[in-house]
């Protein structure tokens, strides 16, 4: 890198990016930062990955008025790449003539964005979806909630794929909705509790379409399952790795209440099913002064609803859950799998009272054609990972919210969505336009070859009009020499 970068545009690979480089670009008034990121991030040595990971939310953090670009490697920026990179190391020549000479002679780029200033866009809804399984006897059932958040994030929103968080957490609800709307198809088996399931949008912005959805349920209206008898809600949140399953609580659930019973059944099937997994209960109080909540469930537990979230990470604060490098890969299909079914069997344990009925630990209830379906399961996190779905990018009509809907309809009952937009008084998040420009790279020379080029020219005009002018007096001496004499009579 220059020493001075005023005026100069920074291009950097993942591979080289440090944090002191982004700050020294910063520092110096740079006219924009390039980081260019490799087409298969998950090729990348983990540890600048999680190097990368780990910055981002200080470069989301820092204001600057540097523009700050990311794109894809390609043959032709790769190029542009090394001839830059190539120009700044000959700076360090022991010559000065020859540091001169390569100046004069190097091919420079000129890089110009299309595109107008990024303004903020009014009337932004972001959506949620939401759909039920009715149970059977009786008026005043309890209802348990799953829920997911759709959305991803990370530093730069057009490369938000969101794979582990929260592809898994959606692709495990959408399957569950899918094996329970089985189990209560059936009488024998149609189950005495409602289940309510609720995909919810914006929830990288602090869970915006749950808080909503509450209002909605709780405040704006009489007739509402979140009104009369909750048993639980269960956020699902980055499950698509690991060898661990975190149930993250606000409050520890007291004995002989439903929350203390889906704890005690998670501990139940990962002791008799899965012992290769490491179940644990992470206790964090809610802290109403911080600017954002750690984990979902605390949404509900504000309204006063038992929740939990569970994930097999083991703290909020972990980089992964907001990083452009959360790609498909992240996500382990066999670990995924396992976890639906530990949820599944779980879930399924409380529901049927099956362990005050003398069930053993053992016992599965998802076999054969009531199996997890991995290829359901794959495909669902293949679709996810395949576009962007930063809350920014995903409007009420985009095929990420129809398809979600989709899916959720051919399973479950009642599905509606629920809208939510900033207040144009005082905005909890406000979202811009112009996330992504083109950037065109122009071949330039650099201007000391313009000065070169017109010195060189000047001293040739100038020798010629010497050599001119010196054949001139040459030849005026020679013919006076070689004229031949006349006598005179």
């Amino acid at each position: 890198m220059a020493e001075v970068l005023s005026r100069r545009c920074v291009i950097m690979r993942l591979a080289d990016f440090s944090y002191d480089k982004y700050q020294k670009a910063l520092r110096q008034s740079a006219g924009a930062v390039v980081i260019i990121l490799p087409k298969n991030m998950s090729a990348m040595p983990q540890d600048i990955v999680q190097q990368f990971m780990e910055l981002e939310p200080e470069m989301l953090a820092t204001e600057t008025i540097v523009p700050v670009y990311f794109a894809m490697e390609d043959d032709e920026l790769l190029s542009i790449y090394m001839q830059t990179q190539t120009s700044s190391s000959s700076q360090g020549s022991s010559s000065a003539a020859e540091v001169l000479l390569h100046t004069a002679t190097a091919n420079g780029f000129q890089m110009v964005t299309s595109g107008s200033q990024s303004k903020a866009i009014s009337d932004w809804a972001i959506t949620s979806l939401e759909g039920r399984l009715a149970g059977v006897g009786g008026e005043d059932l309890p209802t348990i909630v799953l829920v997911a958040h759709y959305d991803s994030f990370g530093v730069a929103p057009w490369l938000s794929y969101g794979a582990d968080s929260n592809g898994s957490g959606v692709s495990m609800l959408l399957e569950l909705a899918r094996l329970f709307s089985r189990l209560y198809t059936y009488k024998r088996t149609h189950a005495g509790y409602n289940l309510l399931f609720f995909v919810s949008g914006g929830g990288k912005f602090n869970y915006q379409g749950t808080k909503r959805w509450l209002e909605d349920n709780l405040d704006h209206t009489d007739s509402s399952l979140l009104q009369d008898n909750v048993a639980f809600v269960l956020c699902l949140d980055t499950l698509g790795n690991g060898d661990a399953l975190h149930l993250h609580v606000s409050k520890p659930p007291k004995e002989g209440t439903p929350q203390h019973s889906l704890l005690k059944e998670l501990e139940t099937v990962v002791t008799s099913q899965y012992p290769e997994v490491k179940f644990s209960m992470v206790h964090k109080k809610i802290n109403l002064a911080d600017d954002t909540l750690a984990w979902e469930h605390e949404r509900f537990g504000i309204r006063r609803l038992p929740a939990f979230t569970l994930s097999h990470l083991p703290s909020h604060r972990l980089a992964q859950r907001s990083s452009i490098m959360d790609v498909r890969p992240h996500v382990d299909l066999k670990k995924l799998s396992r976890n639906t079914k530990v949820v599944a069997e779980a879930l399924a344990r409380v529901i049927y009272n099956l362990t005050e009925k003398g069930a053993p630990g053992d016992l599965q209830i998802f076999t054969e054609q009531m199996q997890v379906q991995e290829e359901q399961l794959s495909s669902v996190v293949d679709w996810l990972t395949a576009q962007p779905r930063a809350a920014q990018l995903v409007d009420k009509d985009s095929s990420v919210v129809s398809t979600l809907e989709y899916h959720l309809a051919r399973h479950l009952k009642d599905v509606k969505r629920h809208y939510v937009k900033a207040d144009k008084r005082d905005p909890e998040f406000v979202f811009y336009d112009q996330l992504k420009q083109t950037m065109n790279a122009y071949r330039v020379k650099p201007a000391i070859f313009d000065l070169l080029l017109a010195v060189c020219i000047a001293a040739y005009l100038g020798v010629m009009y010497l050599a001119i002018q010196n054949f001139g007096v040459l030849y005026s001496v020679v013919r006076r020499i070689t004229q031949p004499k006349t006598k005179t009579h």
